[in-house]
C-alpha cells in the first residue's frame, strides 16, 4: 500500500494512512475478520484465478487475498522475466507471479506494511521462492532501477495513493520499453462527492479513492504507457456504505493492460 502524505478537501489523509494501515495489518494478522471487502480463496475464484494455480500457492497467503479482480491472463508472463506487484501485501499475487517466471525470473514486492511483509517474508522461506524479494516502500518511490521490470502489476492498490500520477510514472520508469503494465483497480463512472473523498472508511475500503476511469486512463497515457484493453471484473464490495457509493457513482473493478512506449 502507498504511503498518504497529502489532503483532500479538509480531510487531512494523515488519518487514512494511520487507518490503511491498521486494515492491512488486520488482513495479514485477522484473515477471518470482518471487513468492507471479501477476502479468501472464494474471491479469488471468482474473480477468475484458476483452482488448479491456487491450489500451488501458500494457503495462509491466499486467506489474506483482498484483490479486486484477475489480471494474469493479460500480463502474459513468461519465464526469466522480471515482475513487480505494486501493494504485495501478503504475497498471493508475487508467488503466483514467481511460478510464472520460474527459477531463472524474478519478483519484487512492494508493500508499505510491515505485518504484510513479514507475513509474506515467512511464506516465502517456508515455500522456497528464492527469486521473490519483498521490499518495505512506498509504490510512488519504488526502489528500483530504471528498465529493469518486464511486467508491473497490482490488485487494488493504486486507488489508495492520492498520488496516482507518481505511480504511474514510477511505473513507467522500471518498466523495459514494450513492457506491459497489468493491474485491476477500483474507479468511478462520475466524481466521488467532497463527503466521500472526506471519509477515511471509505477510502481505506478502496471507495473514496476511485478516479473516473476516463482520468485515471489519462494519467497512465501520460505516463508513457498505451492502454490496450480494460474489462471488468466481478467485483462487489460488502458494507453498507461501500454498497451505496458503488449504486450513485457507478463504482466498480477493472483490470487493465497497457505497453511501455
Amino acid at each position: 500500500m502507498t504511503t498518504i502524505t497529502q489532503s483532500i478537501g479538509k480531510f487531512n489523509l494523515k488519518e487514512l494512512e494511520v487507518k490503511v494501515k491498521k486494515m492491512y495489518r488486520d488482513v495479514a494478522l485477522k484473515p477471518d475478520g470482518s471487513y468492507h471487502f471479501e477476502m479468501g480463496r472464494a474471491l479469488a475464484e471468482r474473480l477468475g484465478y484458476p483452482a488448479g494455480m491456487l491450489d500451488q500457492l501458500p494457503e495462509d497467503a491466499i486467506r489474506s487475498f483482498a484483490g479486486v479482480g484477475y489480471h494474469f491472463q493479460l500480463a502474459g508472463i513468461a519465464p526469466g522475466e522480471h515482475v513487480v506487484d505494486l501493494g504485495s501485501g501478503s504475497g498471493m499475487d508475487a508467488f503466483l507471479a514467481a511460478t510464472l517466471v520460474g527459477k531463472t525470473g524474478k519478483v519484487s514486492g512492494i508493500d508499505m506494511t510491515s505485518e504484510q511483509l513479514a507475513k509474506s517474508e515467512r511464506l516465502k522461506k517456508q515455500y522456497g521462492y528464492r527469486q521473490v524479494h519483498f521490499h518495505l516502500a512506498n509504490i510512488e518511490d519504488l526502489p528500483l532501477e530504471a528498465e529493469s521490470a518486464d511486467v508491473v502489476i497490482s490488485n487494488g492498490v493504486i486507488n489508495l495513493s492520492p498520488r496516482k500520477t507518481k505511480v504511474f510514472l514510477e511505473a513507467s520508469r522500471v518498466l523495459k520499453p514494450g513492457g506491459r503494465f497489468v493491474i485491476s483497480d477500483i474507479i468511478s463512472a462520475m466524481p466521488l462527492s467532497r463527503e466521500i473523498k472526506a471519509n477515511s472508511d471509505l477510502w481505506a475500503a478502496c471507495v473514496g479513492g476511485a478516479m473516473q476511469e476516463g482520468r485515471y486512463v489519462n494519467r497512465i497515457e501520460n505516463a508513457g504507457l498505451d492502454v490496450l484493453e480494460i474489462k471488468t471484473n466481478p467485483y462487489e464490495f460488502l458494507s453498507g456504505g461501500a454498497i451505496g457509493a458503488t449504486r450513485d457513482y457507478g463504482i466498480r473493478s477493472i483490470s487493465l493492460l497497457a505497453i511501455k512506449k
